[in-house]
């Protein structure tokens, strides 16, 4: 794909990027830095975020780091307190950081489906609802919320992951609305199959197609998407083809075949198809509207 050039509302500008230790978060963290943002990165892996913050400092990119487990609702404001309450302007914000699990629902891991929603519903609403504030107060700012192509239909054994995109999706939608007036703006990337940590960390290669989409490509339209004002960026065109296509649909027969397609494969000794957990690289990502998850969020 062709370079795009350089958005310079970004430069010098602090950015602070959720989940930001691998996958897509470590190229929106990059396809940030070359627009010439000041990085703040935030994730649960200390080593991650160190040595992402040695590669930007070798470039001379201003970086800070906060460690932080959103699956925690006291961790967005201990982010805020280390960045926007320490003094620094954050003008960008990236909610990317989410978890999903892949699995029937009734015998998955309860505690992995709660820090779904924790994780990808409430921790966003809380880093927004502090942050977002103090752009009014200067009228400007940026919001880029990492949703899914699992946001356009429901997801059998994805059925809490889907669900929390289509909030991240609404959420971002209604928000970016409300704040326009305030020079905000606010844009719901919705990835599809994305090259990320998932298939290796769920165990779930049989779900790898063949034509993944790259993170920086993904990162490269996000952030561009994010400068424009565009209120929804689906990167890959089977995404698009497909979020246009259900609108046609009825949801039963969307389920019917999903189900059929990605219905775990139980063990002999297993009574049910056991669930299988994965943590995001947001991976916010998602998963197209096949029954293929598309990525850690």
């Amino acid at each position: 794909m062709r370079a795009m050039a350089a958005n310079t509302e970004f430069h010098g500008k602090w950015a602070l990027v959720t989940g930001a230790s691998a996958g897509i978060g470590v190229a929106l963290s990059r396809e940030l830095a070359r627009q010439g943002a000041k990085l703040i990165l935030t994730a649960r892996r200390r080593e991650r975020l160190e040595s992402l913050a040695a590669e930007f400092a070798a470039q001379g990119v201003e970086t800070r780091i906060v460690v932080a487990d959103l699956n925690d609702p006291a961790a967005p404001q201990h982010i805020y307190d280390a960045t926007e309450g320490a003094g620094l302007t954050v003008d960008i914000l990236i909610n990317n950081a989410g978890l999903g699990q892949y699995g029937a629902f009734h015998s998955s891991l309860p505690e992995q489906e709660f820090s779904m929603v924790r994780v990808n519903c409430e921790a966003v609403v809380r880093l927004s609802r502090l942050f977002v504030p103090r752009m009014v107060e200067r009228r400007r700012g940026w919001v880029l919320v990492v949703a899914s192509t699992a946001s356009f239909q429901p997801l059998p054994y994805l059925a809490t992951y889907a669900a929390t995109k289509v909030f991240d999706r609404f959420f971002a939608l209604g928000l970016a609305e409300e704040v326009a007036p305030y020079g905000i703006k606010v844009t719901a990337l919705c990835p599809g199959t994305t090259e990320s940590e998932f298939f290796e960390v769920a165990r779930a290669s049989v779900f790898r197609t063949r034509k993944l989409q790259s993170a920086s490509e993904v990162a490269r339209l996000a952030i561009a998407a994010l400068a424009r004002g565009r209120r929804t960026i689906i990167p890959k065109w089977r995404g698009r083809f497909t979020a246009f296509l259900v609108r046609f649909l009825p949801t039963g027969l969307i389920t019917h075949f999903v189900e059929k397609g990605a219905r775990p494969i139980a063990k002999p000794e297993s009574v049910f198809p056991k669930a299988t957990a994965f943590k995001s690289t947001r991976p916010t990502g998602s998963g197209d509207p096949a029954p293929k998850p598309d990525r850690t969020q």
